[in-house]
């Protein structure tokens, strides 16, 4: 599922150089623990998450170390 970043995210992951490319390889942690590593983030905008997460509050986005 693919859920709209809020602008602090947006903001922080335009400011990378692979923002240019059109997706970036992202790990997320949430606020409740979980994470995702090696998440889809398209146009720095949408992430591409599993469904369990699309109502979770994310506590931190972080460039997928490649």
């Amino acid at each position: 599922m693919r859920i709209k970043l809020t602008q602090r995210w947006i903001d922080l992951l335009r400011k990378q150089p692979e923002s240019g490319m059109g997706y970036q390889r992202v790990d997320v942690r949430f606020a409740d623990g979980r994470h995702v590593d090696d998440a889809m983030v398209f146009n720095a905008e949408d992430l591409d998450v599993p469904d369990e997460f699309s109502k979770t509050e994310i506590e931190d986005v972080r460039l997928h170390a490649s």
